[in-house]
């Protein structure tokens, strides 16, 4: 797709993760925001990182990711609102500097798998709080969640297993609920709904009427309550 549909892609979305208005002010509650470096790793366009920087004034907190389109987009959020956040252009695996506090939610894909993330991350937090987040089987899952999820997802116990195995305490768990992922997958499809109905005679309309019809079937036929994602604040051990 061109930069203009990358750009409408997830335009509905208030964040690339399940999690209500609510839950995510939960989660923030939980990492006890103060003073010091906040990080958030695979940021996307940051917002959950400037709702932090809009409770706590003296945290500085930097973005880091490789979506151009996600990182223009947070900019130009911090500019509007005001809010003083970098945005980093680069591998959040590569990310090498001490912090009190960071975010990593859906992207241990960008460390190779859960546990090298997990590990990783308490790294980046020696001590302090991280709040992690990571999809998991809420059920069995069928063969064809495993091929688009892959086989290193793991059940909810195993990934509580494997953050005890890095050197983590759960301080909080919650998980995204049938609303939050309805909402998810509804807004990440509605930017480009509203942009098909208004150009069914676009030559990129059969492309982007396909994806969206794929993307639906999936949700409800394959892994629609069997795949979960869970929320962890986590402390060094």
């Amino acid at each position: 797709m061109d930069d203009e549909l990358n750009a409408l892609r997830r335009s509905r979305m208030r964040w690339n993760t399940p999690l209500s208005e609510t839950h995510a002010s939960l989660l923030l509650d939980r990492m006890a925001l103060d003073t010091g470096h906040l990080v958030d790793l695979g940021c996307g366009w940051g917002e959950l990182p400037l709702r932090a920087a809009a409770r706590a004034p003296g945290l500085r907190v930097t973005g880091v990711d490789t979506d151009v389109t996600g990182l223009e987009r947070g900019r130009a959020a911090a500019a509007e609102r005001g809010l003083a956040m970098d945005f980093t252009e680069a591998d959040a695996a590569t990310w090498d500097v001490p912090v009190e506090r960071a975010f990593c939610i859906g992207s241990a894909h960008v460390f190779g798998s859960t546990k090298a993330a997990l590990a990783r991350l308490a790294e980046v937090v020696p001590s302090g709080r991280l709040l992690y987040g990571d999809g998991f089987w809420a059920t069995p899952p069928n063969p064809a969640a495993l091929e688009i999820f892959g086989q290193d997802t793991l059940t909810l116990p195993e990934l509580l297993d494997a953050a005890a195995d890095a050197g983590w305490r759960v301080r909080h768990l919650s998980t995204a609920d049938p609303l939050e992922w309805d909402d998810f997958e509804s807004t990440s499809r509605a930017g480009w709904e509203e942009w098909l109905a208004v150009h069914p005679d676009d030559p990129r309309a059969g492309e982007v009427g396909a994806w969206l019809d794929r993307r639906l079937r999936e949700y409800v036929g394959v892994y629609r309550g069997v795949l979960g994602l869970a929320y962890l604040v986590l402390t060094r051990a």
